[in-house]
């Protein structure tokens, strides 16, 4: 759910969040379009799964749905009502939506365990709203699920055995020892089932890592029960902070909690946590304790773009961290489009209230950071509530009748419309939302009455104010990409608005403004930021600017931004949503009701002040806000001021004067226009046609080796549209330059001077050769994981002295080689059984071109000489390019790695058979975070071979392609406003 403009509101989705917990094990995920997945050794037979209820899709009054756990009934036969159910195990049907759910579903443990009692569970869970208004009170539906319990009598208080159908061995009768972190699954506490959904609500998938957790490198081993443990000693943490989110939660608090034997899995788990900011952030004063006074001297110096949430989440963390921060506001406030105007009159009779005319509603409040923010500042949170009545245009009430039936036709044709994106596959990418809306609504409007087509064009605007966007602009494949990661909870208001957030936020943040930014080049040596005919140089640089700026080129980078990220740029897109916002001597309105929607019978004004929200329970006065989306927002930034609240005035009064309800002049008016912000240029951003959640992530990248990071709403697949979105990428940008200031520092140190550190690089090369990126034959490969640029650098080795194998692929013995003189200096070694490993700097490409050559090492060996000329040499033969290429290498898995020394070895893993499933992704596909475009040199294709070492020898191994793990790793300064 995206409300909060112009942060987006409340929007239609058919799919819901069920979730299901064992309290002994783990938990199982029923999640959009109800996918399941397992952490337990269990599997869950499709026979315990029972739809009691559905009548529809609509939330509870409380915006909850009760689940009650009871026996199956053979008897009820409702699932035809529901989306395709998706179980592990069983042929799945087709998955009406093409958008796949977040987390992979992962294989059970080990074999089912024996029958147990069942355990029931019942618990409320939260519904995504699905429009601006929140639903009327409808029948829910209820599911029953039976949760196989595991005993756990007999067992140390902080164990928990895995059944083993196999073995009869007497336990009493085994030698003690301790435990291995991936021998058996630990428990911590009883409270497992309350600190998943912690877990859950702060966007950890139920059972696998995210791959921000595989990159930092928490586990030594994805897929297995070292994984379980991680991610029970990981929730167990989140728990704890959410107890109280105003205390520094400190690693020692858990030491004994945890099994020692799984200390190294606290490190991992804690210092992945803290360095993300999931926990321990805020403006809490213990937290604000851990800033120090002055930056360390050794610090990078890093500059900001934008005092919007993003920008001062970053700020906040990276001053935490001891770096130092500038950050450069073109505003003459904080805030960016999260803006609290104070608004005042009355004369004698003094009125004043606090107006967002910005970003507005929390979307969701478990595990919403901007909620914690709330929390620590001791800031109550007001939810808003369901009722909200709609009017006709002669201002008498919608027929409730009519209204549920259209609201019941139009949810219909969102299922339609995603049914379609289905069997159209990749060709809804070029299709629009609002067509297929449209289409299907003129086959069905038969009879329909102006009243209906009134409603019906009610719900395309809200669907407009959803998303920021025409929905002849939005696309119909990936409107709504990330309905899986809505927030639970209720949508609230914060008393006084946003404001008091932002200004908690700037507290010791060192921000220049009116410093408006045309400039940004990087480099290798640095940055450079220009605002007017100031230069300001640092180290790195943070661009938190909106979507729209980046789409008008006001900013100019040097060197050009890449390709793939400047298509991204114009492919997503950027709507926009205008406010009236208004001050009354008193409420006329009621205080019984948040919103109320007005119809029109024009559809191509049908966003025109189409909501009303009531902030008289929290903005300290009487204020009221008429909200403009779709075209007629576009047509409200020309209008002036006087018209609109005349318009505004005329539906109010054609509400309520025939209730016999005076409507008073407003005291103070104010009129926002985003659209003509030339710091944000519109509201927030929206997948448009031709776009896909992929641009996100491409939004979300960095550039020029680890110079220029990018946070905002538009930079996170997950939360865009939302100011909690916004806050997050300004957390997680943080963490992503603080790893790449590490992994520079050490690169320096080993090149200041190569031939000091030439002991040292010879140790990181053997170490990092121990877990290759690839293998093949006698060819390892070590490369950066954090490019995809198919010229940066690897490093070749070539092994010699392993036994001859049978070569698969057909060499012949008497096959000839221009160089055969070496090839006999080779074999002639061989037959000394010494060890020799010989090395050479390629581009990824050229590594993968030789792979793909056939005939075996020979043939391998003959196309690096004969078709890349390159040199074999020693290791002290690499020289000071390959120093700097090992260091950054070695950097970069440190940094995914946690501080225990248990855990040192490679972030990329092996899985043996029979654990989970191991997620590989060929690294040619791996999404890339960082685009280098530093310049590294490379052997010329061209240079003639020269044998250094001698030492070589022809091993014919057999053809073993071994890739590891490789993951893939968002017109015055013043104001928006027009006061009237």
């Amino acid at each position: 759910m995206k409300t909060g403009d112009p942060y987006r509101p409340t929007r239609p989705n058919s799919s819901a969040w069920v979730t299901v917990i064992n309290a002994d094990v783990g938990l199982v995920l029923v999640h959009n379009h109800f996918h399941l997945n397992f952490l337990s050794n269990q599997t869950l037979p499709i026979s315990s799964i029972t739809v009691l209820h559905h009548h529809n899709r609509y939330p509870a009054r409380d915006g909850v749905t009760e689940l009650v756990m009871e026996p199956p009934n053979p008897s009820l036969d409702e699932f035809s009502q529901f989306p395709p159910l998706h179980l592990q195990f069983f042929e799945p049907p087709p998955n009406p939506s093409p958008n796949p759910a977040p987390a992979p579903a992962a294989e059970p443990l080990g074999p089912p365990p024996p029958a147990y009692p069942d355990q029931l569970l019942s618990f409320p869970v939260p519904r995504k709203r699905r429009r601006g208004r929140s639903q009327p009170n409808r029948s829910a539906f209820t599911v029953s699920f039976h949760l196989p319990n595991v005993p756990t009598t007999n067992l140390p208080p902080n164990k928990l055995q895995v059944p083993d159908s196999n073995s009869n061995t007497n336990a009493n009768s085994l030698p003690k020892r301790t435990p291995d972190i991936g021998e058996e699954i630990i428990v911590i506490n009883k409270e497992s089932t309350s600190e998943a959904l912690t877990a859950l609500t702060s966007g950890f998938p139920a059972d696998s890592l995210t791959e921000e957790e595989i990159d930092f490198g928490v586990c030594r081993v994805v897929g297995g029960i070292e994984q379980v443990n991680y991610i029970l000693v990981r929730n167990h943490i989140l728990s704890k902070w959410r107890e109280n989110v105003s205390r520094w939660v400190s690693k020692e608090m858990f030491v004994d909690s945890v099994p020692k034997h799984c200390h190294s899995l606290l490190d991992s788990a804690y210092n992945y946590l803290v360095s993300y900011g999931y926990i321990n952030f805020g403006v809490a004063p213990e937290i604000k304790e851990k800033i120090p006074v002055e930056p360390s001297s050794s610090k990078l110096r890093v500059i900001i773009v934008g005092a919007g949430l993003a920008g001062l989440a970053a700020a906040r963390q990276l001053l935490r961290l001891g770096f130092r921060v500038t950050v450069l506001e073109g505003r003459k406030r904080a805030g960016g489009r999260v803006y609290t105007k104070k608004m005042e009159g009355g004369g004698g009779n003094k009125v004043n209230a606090s107006a967002d005319l910005g970003g507005s509603v929390l979307t969701g409040t478990l595990g919403n950071p901007l909620g914690i923010l709330a929390k620590q500042l001791g800031c109550w949170l007001h939810k808003v509530r369901d009722k909200c009545p709609l009017y006709r245009l002669d201002g008498k009430p919608v027929d409730q009748e009519i209204d549920m039936k259209v609201e019941a036709d139009f949810n219909r044709l969102l299922d339609k419309a995603s049914r379609l994106r289905q069997l159209m596959g990749d060709v809804s990418m070029d299709v629009s939302l609002g067509a297929a809306l449209e289409t299907f609504w003129k086959v069905s409007e038969d009879n329909v009455n102006s009243e209906a087509m009134s409603l019906f064009n009610w719900h395309l605007a809200n669907l407009e104010y959803a998303n920021a966007s025409l929905l002849s602009k939005l696309s119909l494949a990936f409107w709504d990409q990330d309905d899986p990661y809505d927030m639970g909870g209720d949508h609230c208001f914060l008393p006084g608005g946003n404001g008091r957030l932002v200004q908690a936020l700037v507290e010791n943040v060192p921000i220049l403004y009116e410093r408006t930014v045309n400039t940004i080049r990087y480099g290798s040596d640095g940055v450079q930021v220009i605002a007017g005919s100031q230069v300001f140089e640092g180290d790195m640089v943070l661009c938190t600017v909106p979507l729209g700026v980046l789409k008008s080129g006001s900013i100019k980078f040097i060197p050009e931004l890449p390709q793939r990220k400047l298509d991204a740029i114009k492919r997503l897109g950027y709507g926009l949503l205008n406010k009236v916002a208004m001050l009354f001597p008193y409420v006329f309105w009621g205080t019984d009701l948040d919103t109320f929607g007005h119809l029109t019978d024009d559809s191509s004004s049908r966003g025109e002040f189409f909501l009303f929200y009531s902030y008289a329970t929290v903005a300290g006065g009487p204020l009221l806000l008429a909200l403009v989306a779709g075209e007629a927002a576009h047509n409200f930034e020309s209008m002036p001021p006087t018209d609109a609240v005349t318009n505004v005035l005329q539906i109010l009064k054609g509400i309520y004067e025939p209730q016999g309800i005076n409507v008073p002049e407003p005291i103070q008016t104010v009129c926002t226009r985003w659209g003509s912000d030339p710091f944000s240029l519109g509201s927030y951003s929206n997948v448009a046609v031709g776009a896909s959640g992929d641009d996100y992530d491409i939004m979300a990248e960095s550039v020029g080796d680890g110079r220029l990071f990018f946070a905002g709403e538009a930079t996170t697949r997950r939360y865009p549209a939302t100011m909690h979105g916004a806050f997050l990428t300004g957390l997680r940008e943080a963490a992503n330059m603080s790893h790449c200031a590490k992994a520079r520092a050490l690169r320096m140190r080993v090149g200041r001077n190569p031939s000091k550190n030439s002991h040292t690089c010879a140790s990181l090369l053997a170490d990092l050769f121990r877990e290759p990126d690839l293998e093949f034959g006698s060819f390892s490969v070590i490369f950066s994981q954090k490019t995809a640029d198919s010229k940066s650098a690897a490093i070749l080795r070539v092994t010699f002295n392993e036994p001859r194998k049978k070569n698969h692929e057909g060499s012949r013995p008497d096959q000839q080689h221009s160089n055969k003189v070496l090839f006999e200096q080779l074999q002639s070694h061989f037959n000394q059984q010494q060890q020799l490993h010989v090395y050479t700097l390629l581009t990824r490409q050229q590594v993968l071109d030789l792979r793909e050559v056939r005939g075996g090492d020979d043939m391998r060996l003959n196309y690096l000489c004969e078709k890349l000329g390159v040199k074999l040499v020693g290791r002290k033969g690499l020289g000071s390019t390959a120093d700097s290429v090992i260091a950054s290498i070695k950097a970069e898995r440190v940094i995914r790695k946690t501080s225990s020394t248990s855990a040192s070895k490679s972030g990329t893993s092996k899985l043996k058979t029979g654990t989970l499933k191991q997620k590989v992704v060929k690294y040619e596909l791996k999404k890339a975070k960082t685009i280098s475009n530093g310049k590294k040199s490379v052997p010329s294709p061209n240079k003639p071979i020269t044998l250094l070492n001698s030492k070589m020898v022809n091993a014919n191994v057999s053809e073993e392609h071994k890739i590891t793990n490789q993951v893939p790793t968002n017109a015055s300064g013043s104001g928006q406003g027009v006061t009237y």
